[in-house]
């Protein structure tokens, strides 16, 4: 019989970062800034422009640092309001808030993405940005989002920590707004522990988050093609040192060869738990959007008719077979209900949101997971479900 899968660790980190690792550690050079050319973070940067076709990348620190210099070098105004989703991590609105900007939420709907009325009567001529969080993967309507920002001249920024990999339309998510952000946190699919990086093709903007990062004095010489842009910002812009440092690059390089098959097993396991889960009355699994090829490394369902009392038994019966399902809404301070930002000046009712995050489930499916692993897991929230309302 099958042990309960252990659905939180991640994929082993590839020899090649280990022999790379050794040799920083043997040299001590770890500062991305101390080579004169080819330092890990350095490379990193060129490898993952590469992959999605952009001109820049910058490694920092974390997503949320990437977030934060997004914003600042879009040179908002202070007190500036940035539309984002209600439903989404609590990083996403401190890094607004950090940025001295303004979070203005938008309601979320059944499906775990932006609804779209409340985002167009929203977007009004007060706001300066608009920060898109694809959160747990599933990708706001895109088209819709850059049609209705565009007409104002309302820049996007991508918030892709979960969405490494996604399509829409045929086009890597993070590249269509101006400014894509990844986060490489273990619980993504790259995993250095921390870390985070921003692509942009904009040069002033790639500039300005390079210097704001930490390139101090002339450190900015050291990113190809940003020469005459960094040099117009030379020391007038504050240092906030989000820098990425070359033990981190050394273990994200060599994932990112895996990024194709990760998505691969990532979708595979997603559809084939959430085919079951959809079988039965007691859930439902949002469906991915048209021209939505999805990159999934979690399972969010949705929780049918079922009181709070119910779902708060659902969840230990679940536990009880050995699969940990959180619901957003019922899980005590967790940090994606925007009922628990109390750093915000403003925290809106938002009923259409908080009813969906108080029957919408989470659960981990790394990619490494097996078929039986996942069979298990399927079985374990069925059985639960049915304790639950069939008993």
């Amino acid at each position: 019989m099958i042990s309960p899968p252990n659905t939180y660790d991640a994929e082993p980190i590839p020899a090649s970062a280990r022999k790379a690792i050794e040799s920083l550690l043997s040299s001590g050079d770890l500062f991305r800034y101390t080579a004169p050319e080819n330092a890990p973070v350095s490379l990193l940067e060129a490898e993952f422009a590469a992959l999605f076709g952009v001109r820049y990348a910058l490694a920092v620190s974390s997503c949320s640092a990437a977030l934060f210099l997004s914003l600042k070098a879009l040179d908002l105004p202070r007190g500036s309001r940035v539309l984002i989703p209600a439903f989404t991590f609590a990083a996403v609105p401190s890094a607004v808030v950090h940025a001295d900007c303004t979070p203005v939420l938008v309601e979320v709907g059944d499906s775990l993405r932006i609804d779209l009325a409340d985002f167009e009567a929203k977007l009004d001529d007060d706001i300066a940005a608009v920060l898109i969080s694809h959160m747990r993967g599933h990708t706001s309507h895109m088209d819709a989002i850059m049609s209705l920002a565009g007409d104002r001249g309302i820049p996007v920024i991508e918030d892709a920590a979960h969405s490494l990999g996604t399509k829409w339309n045929g086009r890597d998510i993070g590249t269509i707004g101006k400014i894509g952000c990844f986060s490489f946190q273990s619980y993504k699919l790259v995993n250095a522990g921390e870390g985070g990086i921003m692509i942009t093709d904009d040069p002033d903007i790639a500039a300005r988050a390079v210097i704001m990062s930490g390139a101090y004095e002339h450190a900015w010489k050291k990113h190809p093609g940003l020469g005459a842009a960094c040099e117009k910002w030379q020391n007038k812009l504050p240092l906030y040192n989000m820098r990425m440092q070359n033990l981190s690059a050394a273990v994200i390089r060599p994932q990112l060869a895996e990024i194709p098959r990760r998505v691969a097993d990532g979708r595979r396991n997603h559809d084939h738990v959430a085919a079951k889960l959809d079988a039965a009355p007691w859930f439902s699994v949002p469906r991915a959007l048209p021209g939505e090829l999805r990159a999934p490394d979690s399972l969010q369902f949705l929780l049918e008719g079922f009181s709070e009392d119910e779902a708060r038994a659902f969840m230990q019966e679940a536990a009880a077979r050995g699969v940990k399902v959180q619901v957003f809404g019922l899980s005590r301070d967790n940090a994606r209900a925007f009922w628990n930002w109390q750093f915000l000046a403003e925290r809106p009712d938002l009923p259409k949101t908080r009813a969906v995050l108080m029957r919408a489930c989470d659960l981990r499916l790394p990619a490494r997971l097996t078929g039986a692993e996942l069979d298990f897991i399927a079985a374990a929230l069925l059985e639960a479900g049915q304790s639950v309302k069939a008993p």
